[in-house]
């Protein structure tokens, strides 16, 4: 059985259900034919920065943030010296400051000393640097290095549970759901399209359900009314 065709409950999706997932695909697709992070970056490892310090916070912050960081420590060798309280500064407004500078410190000290300030197109590797979880390294896969990768955040969480592609709650199991219902050659993208859907349209507290092209697949209820 080919990698990839099982969900985390062990069962195989059916032809049914595929067809369901390829539908949704599509008219994400359709409506996201262009799509990438909005997170700023120049290579892997500012992508892999500035996706740790993206944690509880919006990527307007973390792009206000990031020039002047990468400006001062350009690279890992420089960022693995780097004073924490000059680092805490700089990012301040990000939020957990303290927590994301310990970090991107420890992260960079890791790459400098397993893969001679590389960051590795691997995600086994990947997880292994402080602080980085299989969410950020599927960012990195899929943004910087291209490869078919699935990143699991809220937005994903809950709207794939709300168009019942998965019934899962942890990540790791929402991302086994998803790869077995799509097509490899749709992973690297997946996830962006779908953030931008729930940033749109699929909200946590009001969905725009009467102005969703996917209200008719959606088994969501009670569908969100338009105001008044």
């Amino acid at each position: 059985m080919a990698r990839g065709e099982v969900r985390a409950d062990g069962t195989v999706p059916s032809a049914r259900e595929r067809g369901y997932a390829r539908r949704v695909v599509n008219r994400l697709a359709a409506r996201y034919p262009e799509i990438g992070t909005a997170l700023e970056y120049a290579n892997p490892f500012e992508l892999l920065v500035s996706t740790v310090i993206s944690a509880q916070t919006t990527d307007e912050n973390v792009n206000r943030a990031t020039p002047e960081l990468f400006a001062r420590w350009p690279t890992p060798d420089d960022l693995a010296a780097a004073d924490p309280e000059e680092v805490e500064g700089v990012i301040f407004s990000t939020g957990f400051y303290r927590q994301k500078t310990r970090s991107i410190i420890a992260l960079s000290q890791n790459l400098v000393d397993r893969y001679g300030g590389v960051v590795p197109d691997d995600m086994a590797e990947l997880v292994t640097l402080k602080g980085v979880g299989r969410k950020t390294a599927s960012v990195v896969l899929a943004e910087a290095f291209g490869q078919p990768a699935i990143a699991v955040d809220t937005h994903v969480r809950r709207i794939t549970n709300r168009l019942s592609l998965t019934v899962e709650d942890d990540p790791t199991r929402i991302e086994q759901d998803l790869k077995a219902l799509v097509p490899k050659h749709e992973w690297q993208h997946l996830s962006m399209r779908i953030i931008q859907f729930g940033r749109d349209t699929c909200s946590a507290r009001k969905p725009r359900c009467w102005d969703c092209e996917l209200a008719g697949l959606c088994p969501f209820e009670p569908k969100s009314l338009p105001p008044d």
